[in-house]
Parts: structure tokens; C-alpha cells; sequence
């Protein structure tokens, strides 16, 4: 992946900040950072099919945040809602064959959005600002591809149909434990546990069982690490644009890692979703709130990897799967 694109994401993510830090509406700009996280899933593709993938994902995002904040207005549903956002996305995303990082950042966004404070009448405004996010991650995307090119790629893409069944199983089981999470979250009446069920998401990410192990080992150990760079963050004391700065460091630093080591790419994934989720809490005192989150992210991870294990059970998905298959062609 060559350096630039880490550049991309960096200012998709960055720009809303530093504007919202000047203005002095940061906490908006922060909403609308996590927007920007679209150009993710920006494809090395023509440019047509690359800015019709990034609109529909950006219109996901804002869906998915939607029904998060929907979530936490109503938190006895949270599980609910969030089990059936992640059924859906995981779905479509399997069934369109969409590459890492998949339903993670959806999921992401939906976690953060049920922690997100806000007043039932600022819904369409905070709404309004993820959707501007994605708009200029778009804009970022279309200037990049006149000014460095594409590649005419193979973009005729065909749903899945065949393994439909099996798409839907596995959908189903991380749908299940994902939302199993965030109904553990709260019986344990864990504070804007919002964490939990992004581990969850993240250990599922894996596509085999072995991997599914590897990812548990790097996200407790990559964000133990990412806990002590996120409470030096929230120790110092930056301004908002300051923050901004290095917010689009540890972005362009994630982009350059993920390809080539998971466990180093979590140490700044970490400290990043917690500038999105806490950044009303700068200046204040870290300590707890990193100790939180280590437990929240501890518990996440245990759930993942149960659910990881569920999912790799061969004989029993093979039956159901096949059951699943006769009740469909009848």
C-alpha cells in the first residue's frame, strides 16, 4: 500500500478536527472525524466504482450511527438494536465479498454512537455532521484519484448466493455475541461500556480460529500498550488543535501498520477510538477511565473468542447450514 494512501486517511480524518478546533466546536468535528473513517474502505479500483463504493459505505455510516444514537435513547433495546446492526452488515458485507476492514468500523460506529451525549433534538444535527464527514472523506477520495490516478480494476462484483446459508449462520452467531456483550456490559452495569462489544466485533474479524487466537493475543497486549499511549494523551495538556495534529499522526500511523502487523496497528487503534469516544473528557483525570476501558476491552475479548469458537465448529454449522438449505428450497 504505498504511503499516500496513509496521507488520505489521515486528512480525511484530521481536516473536520482542525476546522472544528479553530471554530471552536471540536466536539462536533470529532463526530464528524469519525465520518471521515469511510475513506477505510476507499478500493484500488476505477474511479467510478471507488466513489460509488465510498457513497454507499458513507450512507451506511450514517445509518448505522443513527441507530446507535436510537440505542441511547432507548438502552434496554441497545442489545437488540446493535445485534440486528451487525447481522445486516455483516451480511452484506460477506455477501459482496467486502475486504478488511468489513463490518468492523460499522459496528465501531454504532458502539460509539450509543455513548455519544446528546439531547433527542440534537439527533438530526449530530447525524448531520457524521454524514458531512463522509462527504468530504468523498471529496478527499475524488481529489486523490484526479491527481494521482486509479487502476481499472475488475469491478463487476456478484453477491455470494452460493454460501448464502453459510453467510447467514456465521452472521447470525457474531450478531448474537456481539449483542451478548453489550447486554453484559450493562447487567454488569459497566460505565459507557461502549468497548465491549467493539473487542467483541474485532476478535470475530478473524477468518479462521487460529486467527481468531492471534487477534485476541494482539488486541489484549497491542491495547494494553494502546491504554498507557491513550492515558499520556489524555495526561497532557493539549488544546484542541493540538489533538486534531495528532489525531491525523496516529491515523496515518494505523494505515501504514494494518497491512503488516495487526498487534502494532491496535497500540494506535486504540488510543484513536478513545479521542472519538472521550474527547469531551481531555483535561480531566485518565486514570479511571483508561482502567475502565482495560476491563471493558479484557471482557470484549473473552466473549470474541467464546464466539470465535462456536463459529468454528465444523460438524454442527455443516448441519445446520444444510438444514438451512432444504428449509429455503422449500
Amino acid at each position: 500500500m504505498p504511503w499516500h494512501w496513509g496521507l488520505l486517511a489521515a486528512l480525511a480524518v484530521g481536516l473536520p478536527m482542525l476546522f472544528g478546533a479553530h471554530f471552536g466546536h471540536f466536539d462536533s468535528s470529532v463526530l464528524a472525524a469519525l465520518g471521515g473513517m469511510v475513506i477505510l474502505y476507499m478500493p484500488n479500483t476505477g474511479i467510478l466504482h471507488r466513489m460509488t463504493v465510498l457513497a454507499v459505505c458513507s450512507f451506511g455510516f450514517s445509518v448505522c450511527f443513527t441507530l446507535g444514537l436510537t440505542a441511547s435513547l432507548f438502552p434496554f433495546l441497545s442489545p437488540l438494536i446493535l445485534s440486528i446492526v451487525t447481522l445486516l452488515i455483516t451480511i452484506i458485507c460477506r455477501l459482496y465479498r467486502v475486504p478488511p476492514p468489513g463490518s468492523f468500523f460499522f459496528i465501531l460506529i454504532t458502539c460509539i454512537a450509543t455513548v455519544v451525549p446528546f439531547q433527542a433534538e440534537q439527533l438530526p444535527a449530530q447525524i448531520g455532521v457524521v454524514t458531512i464527514g463522509g462527504m468530504v472523506a468523498c471529496l478527499l477520495a475524488l481529489i486523490y484519484g484526479l491527481l494521482v490516478g486509479t487502476h481499472p480494476a475488475k469491478t463487476s462484483v456478484t453477491p455470494d448466493e452460493k454460501h448464502m446459508a453459510a453467510i447467514f449462520l456465521e452472521a447470525a452467531v457474531i450478531a448474537i455475541f456481539v449483542g451478548l456483550s453489550m447486554l453484559t456490559a450493562q447487567l454488569l452495569q459497566l460505565h459507557n461500556a461502549y468497548w465491549v462489544p467493539i473487542s467483541c466485533a474485532a476478535i470475530l474479524q478473524g477468518a479462521t480460529f487460529r486467527m481468531i487466537w492471534h487477534r485476541n493475543i494482539h488486541r489484549i497486549v497491542g491495547t494494553v500498550i494502546g491504554m498507557f499511549l491513550a492515558w499520556g494523551i489524555f495526561s497532557l495538556p493539549l488544546t484542541p488543535l493540538q489533538l486534531a495534529l495528532l489525531a491525523m499522526l496516529i491515523q496515518f500511523m494505523i494505515e501504514s501498520l494494518v497491512p503488516r502487523n495487526y498487534g502494532l496497528a491496535v497500540i494506535f487503534i486504540t488510543p484513536i477510538t478513545v479521542i472519538f469516544a472521550e474527547a469531551g473528557s481531555l483535561g480531566t483525570n485518565p486514570d479511571n477511565l483508561i482502567t475502565v476501558r482495560m476491563i471493558d476491552i479484557l471482557l470484549g475479548s473473552v466473549i470474541g473468542f467464546i464466539g470465535g469458537w462456536v463459529i468454528h465448529q465444523t460438524t454442527l454449522f455443516t448441519r445446520l447450514e444444510n438444514k438451512l438449505k432444504q428449509h429455503w428450497k422449500h
